[in-house]
């Protein structure tokens, strides 16, 4: 456990327990960042009147966002995302509880409390305006480790759609498949943790909550603003995840198209072909093609003759052999019109 206590111009870090309670008596604006759960941590939330399940939520691990208002504090369970890729997201519980003067974070993974304690190293005035200003930065760093992982996303969604147009249909379709239904599971569980998230940064950003001081309401309200931007774009990956599935599946039926078309192809060409050789192999003695000379070499090349004279025609109709237009790559737009012309 390690507290940070605002003395007049300047912070003050200590773990020692007697300063961190005589600080809590004596109203100072402090910041307590719990590590673990030992004697000196129960100690704490106790001189705090910390409720008992309050205190079961901050060491245990909650799947969903929370947010529960007490008499004399409000405690928050949030969710950052430190990584994530097609198939696995890796969510970071961070827990805050803020009272009138104090404010209480439990960030076992570090996310973002290194950062805010980096920023109180250099300068005391983020603990100088309140409490609740230590609040809004833990939120508002946990919301900003959004975008990056969001740019990742989109990277992988990028390599995703590139990998349906070249894959489907192909040996290694079921591996593209496997990591669009995996993309779409995980884009669900974001957003599954967004939608709760997201209704406790508006509450907290319409001044619902009494520790929220009225000067601080509209950066908590820039907080909920930042996330629902991240939500947007979350919903519009999930949609473009979908649309890959569709491709997906389009072109697998496109492919599968194209082989049935071949084989068709291949049966015209050959069925006529083997009706001539049906009908010569029947061996009527009374077929006057049997003792022609060049019966046989007759038969072979009128089979040669319906083999090219079907491709020839299958080309003709384009079923075969035809080629996609060429179209250039820097095609520049046209000029803009001149006044006075359509």
């Amino acid at each position: 456990m390690q507290a940070r206590i605002l003395d007049r111009d300047s912070v003050r870090t200590t773990s020692d327990l007697a300063e961190i309670k005589a600080a809590i008596a004596g109203k100072q604006t402090l910041w307590i960042e719990l590590e673990r759960q030992d004697a000196a941590a129960d100690a704490v939330l106790a001189e705090l009147k910390i409720h008992p399940l309050t205190v079961e939520d901050i060491w245990a691990t909650r799947t969903f966002p929370k947010l529960d208002d007490y008499d004399n504090y409000v405690y928050a369970i949030i969710h950052g995302v430190a990584h994530a890729t097609h198939d696995r997201c890796e969510a970071v519980e961070l827990d805050i509880l803020l009272g009138d003067t104090w404010v209480i974070t439990h960030d076992p993974a570090k996310y973002v409390v290194a950062d805010i304690g980096d920023e109180l190293a250099r300068s005391p005035r983020l603990m100088q305006k309140g409490a609740a200003w230590i609040a809004h930065a833990v939120l508002d760093h946990a919301v900003d480790k959004y975008l990056p992982v969001v740019d990742e996303l989109d990277g992988e969604l990028e390599k995703l759609e590139t990998d349906v147009l070249r894959y489907a249909g192909t040996p290694r379709g079921g591996e593209v498949l496997r990591r669009i239904l995996k993309f779409k599971r995980l884009l669900q569980e974001l957003r599954r943790m967004a939608v709760h998230q997201r209704e406790i940064l508006l509450k907290l950003g319409r001044g619902e909550i009494e520790e929220v001081p009225h000067d601080a309401i509209p950066f908590f309200r820039d907080v909920y603003d930042h996330f629902l931007r991240i939500n947007d774009l979350v919903e519009s990956y999930r949609d473009l995840v979908t649309s890959a599935l569709e491709a997906y599946l389009s072109v697998q039926s496109n492919r599968m198209n194209e082989i049935m078309k071949t084989l068709t192809l291949i049966a015209t060409v050959m069925l006529p072909i083997t009706f001539i050789a049906g009908v010569y192999g029947m061996n009527f003695k009374h077929m006057p093609e049997l003792d022609w000379t060049y019966g046989y070499p007759m038969a072979l090349g009128l089979m040669v003759a319906i083999v090219i004279g079907s491709l020839i025609w299958f080309r003709h109709k384009g079923w075969i052999g035809n080629r996609e237009m060429d179209v250039p790559e820097d095609i520049e737009d046209p000029p803009p019109a001149k006044p006075g012309e359509d």
